[in-house]
């Protein structure tokens, strides 16, 4: 159950690596496409977008943390911080946004919350 969590918890990583990458570097090639931006809209939220990217960032670097800390009590706490943030932040981005931000962030993250807390009960 432990490694499944990991598997899981490594694919929420993955997720906002990718729009970390999307929202920063790749906002003006891939990001402006995935967003469904124009041109003259993506000149818009461009440093918005970028300073989202940067929050996203820190939520990768939760899971990382949580990941590699030798202290597997320390570790934990990184991880369900960071699945509980990035949970929170696709709820209101859900809400806000797009629906689909539910599905892409929100339910891997509960998921992996989920299979966390079942892995830690055993």
């Amino acid at each position: 159950m432990q490694l499944l969590a990991q598997i899981v918890t490594g694919f929420v990583a993955l997720i906002h690596i990718y729009i970390v990458l999307l929202e920063t570097v790749l906002f003006d090639t891939r990001g402006r496409k995935v967003f469904g931006l124009s041109q003259e809209k993506a000149e818009i939220v461009r440093a918005g977008m970028s300073n989202q990217g940067c929050y996203n960032g820190f939520l990768v670097a939760a899971l990382v943390v949580g990941f590699a800390h030798p202290n597997s009590v320390v570790g934990s706490a990184f991880t369900v911080f960071g699945l509980c943030c990035v949970a929170v932040a696709g709820v209101w981005g859900g809400l806000t946004v797009k629906r689909s931000i539910l599905l892409i962030q929100t339910l891997p993250a509960v998921v992996a919350l989920a299979l966390h807390f079942a892995a830690s009960a055993v």
